[in-house]
Formats: C-alpha cells, structure tokens, sequence
C-alpha cells in the first residue's frame, strides 16, 4: 500500500522514489531541505525556498500555516517530504516541535477544507537505515 492510497495523517515516513509515485497519484510535491536549519530565520529560508514562495512570506508560524492552507494557492494534493527532518528534530526539539505543531494543524485544517496534506519525513541517502 503506497502513502497516497490514503487520507494524510501525521508525519509519515515518505515511501522509495516519492516523486515518482506523487507524480502517478497527481500530487503536487514540494521538498523542504533541513540539512543548514540551525534556527528559527534559516528554517523559514528553507520553507521559502521548497515551497518555493515569494520574499513577501511572512517567516513566521503564522505565514506558514496561511501558506499551507491556501486553497487558492496551493493544489488540492499537496505532499511535503521534509528532508533529513529526523536529524533536525534531533540537533533542535524544540524548533521541530513547534514546527510540526504548525504543520499538523495545518493538515488538519486542510482536510476541513477537502484537500489534503501529505508530510512526507525523507532521510538523506546516506543513511544506511533508510536503505
């Protein structure tokens, strides 16, 4: 059973090849890289940039929640794959733990609206447990 096959729920570990297999299920996907996240100001840069937003993005908590959740701007299958998102929880909990607070509200309230909000936890390649 692939990730899409079902309605988004939680952070989920992103399946082999995800942009293949969200190109085949018609969702949009967009990759936010969290290798140089060291704080707040670089993980907004990182979110602008895979989200691949404009310099009027508000780089706070609220601006990304808006963003996700802008069914006039944003597809209605959107995935996220969150990249090296397990090592950024660990380096900084609490910066991770705001974030994904952020993100899984706003999933949830995409879903209220009739779309939905993959967020898709992809470990580098180098890693020899996600071979």
């Amino acid at each position: 059973m692939q990730v899409f096959d079902q309605a988004p729920e939680g952070i989920q570990k992103a399946p082999h090849e995800p942009r293949m297999i969200a190109a085949g299920y018609q969702v949009a996907l967009r990759e936010i890289g969290f290798s140089d996240v060291h704080d707040k100001d670089s993980l907004m840069m990182a979110v602008l940039r895979g989200l691949a937003l404009t310099d009027s993005f508000g780089r706070n908590w609220d601006a990304l929640y808006d963003v996700l959740t802008d069914t006039q701007a944003r597809p209605a299958k959107l995935g996220v794959l969150l990249c090296d998102f397990d090592h950024f929880c660990k380096r900084h909990p609490r910066l991770a733990a705001e974030l994904e607070r952020v993100m899984l509200d706003a999933q949830r309230d995409a879903g209220k609206q009739g779309h939905q909000l993959w967020l898709l936890a992809e470990e580098l390649e180098s890693d020899p447990k996600s071979w």
